[in-house]
This record gives C-alpha cells, sequence and structure tokens, in this order.
C-alpha cells in the first residue's frame, strides 16, 4: 500500500471531523484540568473545571477575534467571485502550454495570490487548477490533473506567514498580547510585554519575505518538474461556469440593488474612511485584522460592480465559515481551562526545560504541524497554543516575532497533509484527497526544509 493511501485511510479512519476533534479535546483538557490543574477559587474541581469553560467559550475579546477570521475567510472568498477575478483566471488559463508551464503557472499564481488572503487563494486556486485542466481538455493537451489541483492548494502552505495570516496579524493589534495572556501571568509579567508586534516585525520582516520567495521558487520549479516527468492523466470535466448575471428587468427599489454608482459611491467612502483611520499604519506597514477586512470589504464591493451580485457572492461564501463558527467558541472553552486550572504554565515550563534559546523556534515549529493536525485552524491555534508559547519565548528570551513566525510556519505546513481546508478545492476540481497528497507531501517536505533552515539560520 502506498504512503499516501495509507495517510488517506489513517485519516478516513481514525480521524473524526474537525469538530468531535474539538470535543475530544475539551473532554481531554477537562481531565488533565481534574487531575493537575488548580483552582484558586473555593468549591469543587469540577465546578472550577465548568466555570473557567464556560468564561472562555464566550470570551468577548476572543469571539471578536473569530468574527474578524469569519470576515477574512468571507471576503477572500467574495474576491474571487468577482467578474475581474474571473477575467484573470481566465487570462492565466490561456498562458498553458504544457503539463509543466501549467503547474507552474497554478502553483506560483496561487501561492502569491494567498500570500495576500488565504480565502482568496483557496477558491483562487482551486478555479485556475478547474479551468486549466478544462483548457487542457478541448485543446488535448496531455497534463497530469491531480498534480494541477496540488498546485492550486499549495497557497495553504504560504498563507500564514502571509498578510492574512492570523497569529502576526492579530499580535500587531494593541493590547491583544495583553488580552491573551491575562490571567495567564500577573500584571508584573504582562508589563514585560510589548502593546503589540508590528507586522513590520513578522509578515514584512526581510527574513519572512525570503523564506516566502524561497518556497514559492522552490516548489513552484518542484511542480514544473513534476509536470514536466510524470504521467498525464484522463481529463472529463464539465465546464465549469461562474455566477451568471441575472438578466431580469429590475422594478423600483430593484434598481438601487442593481445600481453601479451607488457601489462605487459605497466603495469610495469605505477606502476614504480607510486612508483617513489607517494611514499611518499603512505607512509603518503594521497590519490589523479591521484594516484588512475594511480595504477587502470595499474592494469586494467594488469589483462586483452592484450590491446584488456582492450580497450573491456573499450567500455563497458564507458556508465556508460554518467549522470557525461553530468550533472557535470551543478552542476558547479548552483555553479557558488551561489558563484558569494552571495547566498553560505546566507546559510552557516543559518547553522551557527542553529548550534553549536556539531550539525553542523548531520546537515550536514542530509542535504547531503537529497541533494543525487536530485543530485545523490557524486562528484557533493561535488562541489555544499561543499563550503557551508567548510565556516560554519570553522566559527563554527568544525574539517574540521569530516565535510567532515559527507558530505560524509549522500550523501552515502540515495543511498539505490535513485534508480539512482542501475540500472546497476538491469539490471544485472533482478530485479526490488521495490524487492530490503524492504532491502536496512532497511541497510539504520541501517546505519544511526551508522554514526549519530558516529559523536555524536566520
Amino acid at each position: 500500500m502506498s504512503l499516501t493511501r495509507t495517510i488517506e485511510l489513517i485519516f478516513r479512519r481514525f480521524l473524526p471531523s474537525p469538530f468531535v476533534i474539538a470535543l475530544l479535546l475539551t473532554l481531554l483538557t477537562m481531565v488533565l484540568a481534574l487531575l493537575f490543574g488548580q483552582f484558586p477559587q473555593s468549591g469543587s474541581a469540577w465546578e472550577g473545571v465548568l466555570t473557567s469553560w464556560e468564561h472562555g467559550l464566550w470570551n468577548r475579546g476572543l469571539l471578536v477575534f473569530a468574527y474578524q477570521m469569519m470576515l477574512i475567510l468571507v471576503l477572500g472568498h467574495v474576491l474571487v467571485l468577482s467578474k475581474p477575478m474571473e477575467r484573470l483566471i481566465l487570462r492565466l488559463t490561456a498562458l498553458a502550454k504544457n503539463g509543466a508551464s501549467a503547474a507552474f503557472l497554478v502553483v506560483f499564481s496561487t501561492t502569491l495570490v494567498s500570500f495576500f488572503n488565504w480565502g482568496l487563494g483557496l477558491i483562487f486556486g482551486a478555479l485556475l487548477a478547474r479551468k486549466v485542466g478544462e483548457y487542457a481538455q478541448h485543446r488535448k493537451m496531455p497534463l497530469n490533473y491531480p498534480l494541477l489541483g496540488a498546485c492550486g492548494y499549495a497557497g495553504l502552505m504560504v498563507w500564514h506567514g502571509g498578510i492574512s495570516g492570523s497569529a502576526p496579524i492579530k499580535v500587531s493589534e494593541p493590547g491583544h498580547l495583553s488580552s491573551l495572556l491575562e490571567g495567564v501571568l500577573p500584571a508584573s509579567a504582562l508589563a514585560r510585554f510589548p502593546e503589540m508586534i508590528p507586522s513590520s516585525a513578522t509578515i514584512f520582516s526581510s527574513w519572512n519575505l525570503t523564506l516566502f520567495f524561497l518556497v514559492t521558487a522552490a516548489i513552484s520549479g518542484l511542480a514544473y518538474y513534476l509536470g514536466r516527468t510524470t504521467a498525464p492523466t484522463h481529463i472529463s470535466l464539465p465546464d465549469y461556469r461562474f455566477s451568471q448575471e441575472d438578466a431580469t428587468q429590475a422594478r423600483g427599489a430593484e434598481k438601487l440593488d442593481r445600481s453601479s454608482w451607488l457601489a462605487v459611491l459605497l466603495a469610495g467612502l469605505i477606502f476614504l474612511a480607510f486612508l483617513v483611520q489607517y494611514l499611518p499604519q499603512l505607512r509603518s506597514l503594521n497590519l490589523t485584522p479591521d484594516m484588512l477586512n475594511f480595504f477587502m470589504l470595499g474592494l469586494a464591493i467594488l469589483l462586483h460592480g452592484n450590491i446584488k451580485r456582492f450580497l450573491q457572492a456573499v450567500e455563497e461564501a458564507i458556508g465556508d465559515t460554518s467549522g470557525i463558527l461553530i468550533q472557535f467558541p470551543l478552542y476558547f472553552g479548552i483555553m479557558g481551562m488551561m489558563t484558569e486550572s494552571g495547566l498553560i504554565h505546566r507546559i510552557s515550563d516543559f518547553f522551557i526545560a527542553v529548550s534553549t534559546t536556539s531550539t525553542f523556534p523548531i520546537y515550536t515549529f514542530f509542535s504547531a504541524g503537529l497541533v494543525n493536525i487536530f485543530v485545523p485552524s490557524g486562528g484557533g491555534q493561535w488562541a489555544v497554543q499561543g499563550p503557551v508559547i508567548m510565556e516560554a519565548a519570553q522566559t527563554l528570551q527568544v525574539p517574540l516575532p521569530k516565535a510567532v513566525m515559527a507558530l505560524a510556519y509549522g500550523d501552515q505546513l502540515t495543511n498539505m497533509l490535513q485534508p480539512f481546508w482542501a475540500l472546497p478545492l476538491l469539490g471544485i476540481t472533482r478530485l479526490k484527497a488521495r490524487e492530490i497528497l503524492p504532491y502536496t507531501l512532497m511541497f510539504m517536505v520541501l517546505g519544511g526544509l526551508i522554514f526549519l533552515g530558516g529559523l536555524w539560520f536566520l
């Protein structure tokens, strides 16, 4: 049995849905908190566990975080459903001349788009792979279609180090670190943490950009090589149709829904308010979730051309957020129990005991990759693992930006192994997980070596 077939069977037989995994992790945390936790308030341990769980579930700051992550995903998906993005995809499709250039085109374009927004990159990569496959089918151009699907998914291997990365964009928000670590550390220890970690020290740092371009170049080169050397596959795809224009006659107030001037006016007001509010941050290359979502909202309305098309795209994209909507509160509940029971300190002490300043980013990278298999959400993972990483990094005097990005690199890398976020792509391309896994695993190994080298040497 092949390695990829074995991995697929393991995920199918032994790993339940991400929601069930979140429930099982919740129960495991409850047991650990009962056995090893210490609750300062009076009452039974069970009362302390349940109270801390409820506190975490409805933590208002973290619920705002969940909504920010949902908007990043929705607005990215909405952008790719616009007419200008459709024209861009079709123009890129025509550039494919053979299997090698097609694979290179899909993976290179997808990683660049994913660096801007992971939701946009996920759907963009899926649609580009599908349209290139159709293009090859119509012109009888031999290529490996599962390889194209893997190339369209490769953007999920670079997203967390990009502009929409949950951890780096959240720590750039003033007050987030103190909010995240509140209850974990005493006020005297919290005072030693910075108010924020600017994006210029994480996303736009020279070393992160270097690693991004190295990984993009490496997997693009590998995709080109595989496109030349792997056997072509049979392609049988009906033409995928983008959203169709509503041909019915607008009447009365419906004319406002389809009004292009109203969309342009609203988008213009959003961009004007964006500049007034965020221009100083933009000059210093410091991004926040609110800043990114505000810009994407204006851009999505502008590119769709009217409110009706925009809302139709939102309705289509909103289904992608179901996992975030229902799973994030469970992760927040886990964090609440770990914080109030003192488990975070025990885990942090373990990291401190086995790590040095040099090895801590490496351990963080591998632990984040492992956690991502069970918590397939960068935002949820940051909520659970972030406090541990930040406390240990501060104690070991590891630069906080490097610790944040080590978690981001590990989280994004094992997306090539974890099929959860591949589901929209598999639906669009009509491929199966086992068909793309051989190639995503190759991308993961190559990218992992580059990230590890960067964490060690840079």
